[in-house]
């Protein structure tokens, strides 16, 4: 039996000195450069056909997925296996959760198969956090019911700091189904700590009591709200999580709050265009915006995959660096 380790102790062996990555709220600025300037490093690499290191080499990530996703489950699986990493993937359809064995039991069972790290996606908002205190191994939340996304906010910074080439000062507005939504709460956390002003905008019944006490300015009508941002992220609107009574029909949603070229005309020449996907075409944005020259919604999923590398090398040791940056 493998002897029980001290996540502490790990943690601090490792280069984002934390056991495991369980929201944007719990990060420090420097660790949020941290990640952005391996990231940086990892795709000038990649863009050159230069060889990353090899940090997984030997070593296995388990996919623990209860909930559906292409973009997350796909980069994270993408980027292990570019750091010469196993992978194994499980979802809650094939695993025993199907016949009401706990998440608990799961995760401990996929533990004494000595994985090397967990990646975890699940509808209960504080499930990572609950695994954390029980596995020796680090967790890296890929969202969390309505609580939190972060590795989607760290990829959204890279993308930002990309196409703008710097994130402090520049104005965000996050349009939509805040109250639902990982991304937002990720994102906010994130923005704010590297200088961002950030601001929301949505249908009151999508908007969560009391955002302003995260620090946003709130907007209710999308036409100002654009006026003066630098960037817009748009975000799905979650049908399947909406009683009848807050939510609204696609066409009402669409003709108030979906970014359409119409709305854009008040909105900065420059302005980028952003989506975490999937993108509801004519509902919270347009096809000829989600496809027009100010969208960098799939550079986002791009940028997925190396933000997802440059975690999963920073969590899983720092040896192979030495003599590398």
């Amino acid at each position: 039996m493998r002897e029980k380790k001290n996540k502490l102790s790990v943690g601090a062996q490792n280069l984002l000195s934390i056991p495991s990555l369980l929201g944007t709220e719990f990060l420090s600025k420097a660790q949020i450069e941290q990640v952005l300037k391996l990231s940086f490093l990892f795709k000038k690499c990649l863009k050159q056909n230069q060889a990353v290191p090899q940090t997984l080499a030997g070593k296995t990530v388990i996919l623990l997925f209860f909930e559906p996703s292409t973009r997350t489950r796909s980069s994270f699986e993408l980027a292990a296996k570019r750091l010469g990493g196993n992978t194994l993937v499980l979802t809650k359809e094939g695993s025993s959760a199907e016949k009401g064995e706990t998440l608990v039991d799961t995760a401990k069972t996929v533990q004494a198969m000595q994985p090397d790290l967990l990646v975890l996606r699940h509808p209960s908002a504080g499930s990572p956090f609950h695994l954390d205190q029980i596995l020796d191994i680090p967790i890296v939340n890929a969202g969390d019911g309505f609580h939190e996304h972060p590795t989607q906010a760290l990829l959204d910074l890279m993308t930002i700091q990309e196409f703008k080439g710097k994130i402090e000062g520049l104005k965000v507005l996050i349009v939509g189904d805040i109250a639902h939504s990982r991304v937002a709460r990720s994102n906010i956390y994130a923005l704010k700590k590297m200088g961002a002003e950030v601001s929301v905008c949505g249908p009151p019944t999508l908007l969560p009591p009391k955002v302003e006490q995260m620090g946003v300015e709130v907007h209710y009508e999308l036409e100002k709200a654009v006026k003066d941002k630098d960037v817009i992220m748009t975000l799905r609107i979650q049908f399947e999580r909406l009683n009848p009574g807050q939510s609204p029909s696609r066409g009402e949603y669409s003709k108030f709050y979906g970014i359409s070229e119409s709305v854009l005309k008040t909105a900065k020449a420059d302005v980028l265009i952003m989506h975490p996907g999937p993108v509801n075409r004519g509902v919270e944005i347009s096809p000829e915006v989600a496809d027009g020259s100010r969208s960098v919604i799939l550079n986002q999923v791009g940028n997925g995959v190396i933000v997802r590398m440059a975690v999963l090398h920073l969590l899983t040791g720092n040896e192979l660096l030495k003599g590398w940056l």
